[in-house]
C-alpha cells in the first residue's frame, strides 16, 4: 500500500473511532474492534509473527441528517519483519438514501461494485435511482483500486447496471463496465442477469459475461434449483469459463484454454440445522483429461451443543489421476462460555495464492476454540499442523480477540 493510503485508513480509523459524542446529535454509532496475532513459518524457513488491528465502523443518521458511515480497514506489521502486513482500508463510504430525490441513493468513497459484468473496489461515486416502474438504474465511476498494484489516476472504472423485477417473479439485468490502467482502455464487458421462479418450485438462473474488446462470451453460468419441498432440493448448474487479461498484459496476446463443469446436487434436511448432501460434478479441459468428482457429506450447523461436517471426495480422470480426500470437523458447546473444535483436511489440495508464494496444503489437523468472555467480548484460537509439497510438517496458528460497541 502507497504511503497516502496508509495515511488515510490510519487517520479514517482514529478520528471516527474517536468520533465526539456532541457531534453526533442523533446519530447510532456499532461497530467491532478485532485483535489479530498469527504465526507461520514462511519459504525461507524463518517464522512471520503479524499483528492485524481490524475495526468495522457503522454511523447511522450523521448530525441527524440522514447520512450514514460504513467502514471497514486494518492496520497491520510482521514483528520479525519476514512479511508484508499491509494496511488496508477495504472499504470507507458515505451512505445517503434519498439524495435529492425520494427515488436516488447516493454512496461517496471506497466500495465494493459488482454485477454481473465484473466486480471491483471503486473509489469514486455510485448512484442509484429506484422505482422507475419494474426498474432500478444504476452508475458508478471513478478510482479502480486493487491492493497489488499501486494507485495511480489513470487507473479508472466506470459503469452502470439496469435491472427490473417483472410479473410472476422473473428478475432481469444488463450491466455494463470499463476499466482503464494508465491511460488505456483495458477491459470492457457487458453482463446479463436472469432470474425465474417458475410456480414458486423451480429456480431458473443465469449469469453471462462478454468481453466487448475481445469479442467473445467469457463467462457464463446457467442452473435450475427445484426446491418445492422443505424437505429436499436438487440442483444443476453449468459453467463455462474463459480466462481475460488486462489489453495491456502481455498474457493478452497468448492462446487461453476455455473451463466448463457440470454439477449436479442433491440435499436432504434431515432435522433442524442437519443436512446430507450428495454432488457429481464433471470437469472439462481443453488440454488435459476430463475428470469426474463426486462428494457425499453430512453437515450440522450449531442449533443446541453439536457442530460439524463430515464430507468424502472422490476424483477420478482416465489419465489415471484417481484421487480421495475427506474433510471432517466436529464442534462441542462445552458451557455458555466455551466452545471448542478439532479438524482435519486429508489429501484435500487446498491452494492459496498470492504474488510470491505458492501455497498449497494436502493435509491439515487442527483445533480450535472460542471462548465468550462476556456477551460482546470473544476470544478465538486455533492451531494447526500442515502438511505440504513444501513441508513435510510446519504449524501455523491465529489469536484473535474480538470486541464488539
Amino acid at each position: 500500500m502507497r504511503r497516502g493510503q496508509g495515511f488515510l485508513l490510519g487517520a479514517a480509523l482514529t478520528v471516527l473511532a474517536a468520533w465526539p459524542a456532541g457531534l453526533a446529535c442523533g446519530t447510532t454509532i456499532t461497530g467491532k474492534s478485532s485483535t489479530v496475532i498469527e504465526w507461520y513459518d514462511t519459504t525461507r524457513e524463518n517464522t512471520a509473527l503479524p499483528v492485524y488491528q481490524y475495526l468495522t465502523l457503522n454511523a447511522s443518521d450523521l448530525g441527524g441528517q440522514g447520512y450514514n458511515f460504513r467502514g471497514y480497514g486494518r492496520l497491520g506489521a510482521d514483528l520479525n519483519d519476514e512479511v508484508d502486513a499491509d494496511s488496508r482500508l477495504y472499504y470507507g463510504y458515505l451512505d445517503k438514501t434519498g439524495f435529492l430525490t425520494s427515488k436516488l441513493d447516493c454512496r461517496l468513497g471506497r466500495q465494493f461494485i459488482a454485477n454481473a459484468a465484473g466486480a471491483s473496489i471503486l473509489d469514486g461515486i455510485a448512484l442509484r435511482y429506484r422505482d422507475v416502474g419494474p426498474l432500478t438504474f444504476s452508475m458508478f465511476g471513478g478510482g479502480d483500486m486493487a491492493f497489488y498494484k499501486s494507485y495511480e489516476a489513470q487507473d479508472t472504472i466506470f459503469g452502470g447496471e439496469v435491472n427490473g423485477s417483472f410479473f410472476n417473479g422473473l428478475d432481469l439485468g444488463i450491466s455494463y463496465i470499463q476499466k482503464w490502467g494508465d491511460g488505456e482502455l483495458t477491459h470492457e464487458v457487458i453482463g446479463f442477469t436472469g432470474d425465474y421462479d417458475l410456480l414458486d418450485q423451480l429456480d431458473i438462473y443465469t449469469d453471462l459475461q462478454y468481453s466487448w474488446l475481445t469479442a467473445e462470451l467469457t463467462y457464463g453460468l446457467a442452473g435450475v434449483k427445484y426446491h418445492r419441498s422443505p424437505q429436499w432440493g436438487l440442483s444443476t448448474e453449468y459453467l463455462y469459463s474463459l480466462p481475460v487479461f488486462s489489453s495491456t498484459s502481455i498474457y493478452s496476446v497468448f492462446a487461453v484454454a476455455k473451463y466448463e463443469q457440470g454439477v449436479a446436487e442433491f440435499d436432504y434436511r434431515l432435522a433442524p440445522g442437519l443436512r446430507a448432501f450428495g454432488r457429481y460434478t464433471h470437469e472439462m479441459y481443453e488440454d488435459y483429461e476430463d475428470a469426474d468428482v463426486y462428494e457425499i457429506g453430512i453437515e450440522q450447523i450449531r442449533v443446541k451443543r453439536f457442530s460439524g461436517y463430515l464430507i468424502s471426495t472422490r476424483r477420478q480422470s482416465d489419465d489415471s489421476q484417481h484421487m480421495r480426500g475427506c474433510k471432517a470437523r466436529v464442534g462441542y458447546l462445552l458451557n455458555r462460555f466455551l466452545d471448542a473444535g478439532i479438524g482435519a483436511h486429508y489429501d484435500v489440495l487446498e491452494r492459496r495464492l498470492d504474488i510470491d508464494d505458492d501455497d498449497t496444503t494436502a493435509r491439515r489437523y487442527w483445533v480450535d476454540m472460542t471462548a465468550y468472555l462476556t456477551k460482546k467480548i470473544d476470544l478465538q484460537a486455533k492451531v494447526e499442523r500442515i502438511e505440504s509439497d513444501l513441508w513435510q510438517e510446519s504449524y501455523q496458528g491465529r489469536v484473535r480477540l474480538n470486541i464488539k460497541f
